[in-house]
């Protein structure tokens, strides 16, 4: 089944395929240049650090909704083992078995494809069983430092959270712009705010994937005319769920993974940095979030931090 018209109109507008050569494997992540980074750290004033991840455990975000998403599994290995004899310095070990994306994560540029694609032009064929991604595996993000902007949407509405069939479009994009009296600029990395975290955070771990308010298919051409580096929101899916356009499951990560090479994040927890941003009167920050460097991994677990 081919997908409608209107999407491929958008995947003209928004593609970035050769805009940093043939060879490129790391798209947006190219606007975070060095004064973007030096800027960045201007931002910098009190050294509050707030930090955006959701704790890792067994009983954690995944319940299903999406196949082979694991929860970690945390396994203690060795428990104060005297491995040179009795008495002597002991050590205890542990291992996880979790799937990359199963808590606060990036997708990499490998996560989705289209029409047999990923960025750049690469086939898709090119992910295989034995080896991942041959092509935008996650370590070729060596690092994510830039500035970092949150949106919060859900506080420029006035509420908590936004309700669950709630697209967020460019028209909410602006209003948090407004709200936070910032202009998105090249190389920013923005955050999405619209609390529906906090479903997840009291307790109701299936209510908090679906049905879930998100980014709009119109978003990407927002986020293309500003040159953002990537983006991240505090939903399990990114986009909205239920999808708007009936039968077009997940036209935004297409959209922006495979058209523009950005970089997406999802199950940040902004909770904390709403707060500090309203009280501290501004919504813009050193942000550190390098994924782990999984080898042909098509996404990755981040612990990042915003730094104000």
């Amino acid at each position: 089944m081919s997908l409608p018209a209107e999407f491929y109109d958008m995947a003209k507008r928004v593609n970035n395929w050769g805009r940093w050569g043939g060879e490129d494997e790391t798209g947006t992540l190219n606007l975070i240049t060095n004064e973007v980074v030096r800027d960045a750290v201007s931002t910098v004033r009190t050294g509050r650090r707030v930090p955006l991840a959701v704790p890792l455990r067994q009983e954690g975000i995944q319940t299903g909704l999406i196949p082979g998403r694991v929860n970690p599994l945390h396994t203690m290995v060795s428990i104060n083992l005297e491995l040179f004899g009795a008495g002597a310095v002991a050590s205890s070990d542990d291992v996880v078995t979790m799937g990359l994306q199963a808590g606060t994560h990036w997708d990499g540029l490998a996560h989705i494809s289209h029409g047999g694609k990923i960025y750049n032009g690469r086939p898709a064929s090119s992910i295989t069983a034995h080896g991942g991604a041959a092509y935008h595996g996650i370590e070729k993000v060596r690092h994510i430092v830039s500035r970092g902007v949150l949106l919060d949407v859900a506080r420029a509405h006035g509420v908590e959270r936004l309700a669950a069939g709630h697209a967020v479009g460019p028209e909410d994009l602006n209003a948090a712009e407004e709200l936070a009296e910032i202009t998105v600029r090249a190389g920013d990395v923005v955050l999405v705010r619209t609390g529906q975290i906090q479903v997840y955070l009291t307790g109701s771990r299936r209510a908090y994937g679906h049905p879930s308010p998100g980014l709009s298919f119109r978003t990407p051409e927002w986020f293309h005319a500003r040159d953002v580096a990537a983006v991240a929101n505090d939903t399990l899916t990114f986009e909205i769920i239920p999808p708007e356009i009936a039968g077009l499951w997940l036209p935004v990560h297409a959209l922006d993974l495979v058209e523009m090479g950005m970089p997406q994040g999802q199950s940040w927890n902004l909770e904390e940095l709403s707060r500090a941003c309203a009280e501290e009167g501004r919504y813009a920050f050193l942000l550190t979030a390098t994924p782990e460097p999984f080898t042909g991994g098509t996404g990755s677990p981040v612990a990042p931090v915003a730094i104000l």
